[in-house]
């Protein structure tokens, strides 16, 4: 019996350690995005007056969110589906969705916000 015991309780602990575990997210591609082309696109933008953003060592805003760990967010201002092509478009034009949006339109071309893009969604 208290082999028994001892076998559930080894059961319960692997089962709790690997429900800690966080699972790999699944790779989303932005179609025509370069994801080093959108971390040079990033550094030169004005995201990093507003965002920390990893990988940009030049991003220390703090009026936006972080966007650490990007590819694992279920949504985009907080309502959004995150998917790449919304999420290119967010970036190109933020109001578009919501003119009280604090993010404002930076003329962010679509090459630019596509690039942009799939270097967010590398961030694990």
């Amino acid at each position: 019996m208290t082999t028994m015991r001892a076998v559930v309780a080894g059961l319960i602990v692997a089962c709790t350690l690997s429900a800690c575990t966080r699972a790999p997210h699944p790779v989303r591609t932005v179609a025509g995005g370069h994801p080093d082309d959108g971390r040079d696109a990033i550094a030169r933008s004005p995201c990093i007056n507003c965002h920390v953003i990893p990988g940009i060592p030049e991003s220390r805003g703090v009026v936006g969110p972080p966007l650490s760990r990007w590819a694992g967010r279920a949504y985009i201002g907080g309502r959004l589906p995150n998917t790449p092509e919304t999420l290119v478009q967010w970036i190109r034009d933020a109001p578009s969705f919501d003119p009280e949006v604090a993010m404002p339109d930076m003329g962010i071309s679509d090459q630019d916000a596509r690039d942009m893009a799939a270097y967010l969604f590398t961030l694990n």
